[in-house]
């Protein structure tokens, strides 16, 4: 073997160990943070929580939300829908004996599931809505082996919209997400929406999945983006569909016509405060922010209710 093709070789092998710790590294990542291999609820005690042959009580330090509403008072019916892709998705109706026309769809979080929400689920219930509470894709009783980091679950929130619309024509439509799921409405803000849409509530939700995974590898792992995060983002289009950085809930709320209220509390250190700005910057629609002094990530509606609530109620009366 001449030197030429030695110097070949070894650029080659060199290129092949490259390539495959990029997607030994991506893979990782993915795994860490997307891979959602679930058929039902992740925690045995909130599936035991809405068997009704089963009285658990739970207590709130476990779920977030009075769960003897959801359970034994609420008159939930479980409703599901197949998405773009043919997963069967879950979510829990409830409507309100006042035969309203208000609804809201109350969107949870990353690693969590519509029980989680059945605290603000209960009160835009006493406030006169009906509510629907859909588990996300790979999330409690929906099907799906990946997290759509909002924007999958997108089109999947369209899915639900169209489902109200279809019952009740007339339906005024309230959006409601807390982190992923703020996210995820803020993501829904940027699609051609009917106008049965009328406001989206956004409570600590990330500027856009890219930077959000930035700040968690740094916080987490104490490393840079580069190349980890591109790693990871060629593996999650490969085996999720979507890529990192097109998952932007800013580009997204630049081209929404809904008005949204973006709330945040300034102790946030899981999604940074700092990136409800950026998105309030962005957003090209009507639009309000309210701080919460003192709350940490999600706990905004338990550090402030009063705070939280009036300014959830005063932006809807101004704008739906």
């Amino acid at each position: 073997m001449n030197k030429k093709d030695k110097l070949k070789l070894i650029s080659f092998a060199a290129g092949a160990l490259t390539t495959s710790a990029l997607a030994y590294i991506g893979n990782y990542f993915y795994n860490y943070a997307i891979n959602k291999k679930i058929s039902g609820p992740k925690n045995e005690m909130k599936a035991e929580a809405l068997d009704l042959n089963e009285n658990i009580d739970i207590p709130h330090e476990v779920i977030l939300g009075d769960m003897h509403w959801l359970k034994y008072e609420s008159n939930y019916e479980n409703v599901t829908i197949k998405s773009f892709d043919n997963l069967t998705l879950h979510a829990y109706k409830i409507l309100n004996p006042s035969k309203t026309d208000n609804w809201v769809i109350t969107i949870h979080g990353y690693n969590s599931d519509g029980a989680e929400m059945t605290n603000y689920a209960k009160k835009f219930y006493e406030e006169g809505y009906n509510v629907l509470i859909p588990d996300l894709r790979a999330h409690g009783y929906s099907e799906g082996n990946y997290i759509g980091m909002g924007w999958h679950d997108r089109l999947d929130i369209i899915k639900w919209i169209n489902f109200i619309i279809k019952e009740n024509s007339n339906a005024k439509i309230i959006l409601h997400g807390v982190s992923m799921g703020a996210a995820t409405a803020c993501m829904v803000s940027g699609e051609e929406l009917p106008s049965n849409v009328k406001v989206i509530i956004a409570d600590c939700g990330y500027s856009s999945v890219w930077e959000e995974f930035t700040y968690q590898l740094k916080q987490k792992f104490k490393l840079p983006n580069f190349p980890f995060l591109h790693a990871a983002s060629v593996v999650t289009r490969i085996r999720a569909g979507y890529n990192l950085k097109r998952a932007s809930v800013i580009n997204q709320v630049a081209k929404s016509k809904t008005p949204i209220l973006f709330i945040h509390g300034d102790k946030d250190d899981y999604v940074p405060y700092e990136m409800m700005d950026k998105l309030y910057n962005a957003a090209n629609c009507p639009k309000e922010k309210i701080t919460i002094l003192g709350a940490d990530h999600a706990k905004c509606v338990i550090q402030d209710p009063d705070t939280y609530w009036n300014s959830i109620n005063n932006f809807i009366a101004k704008y739906s």
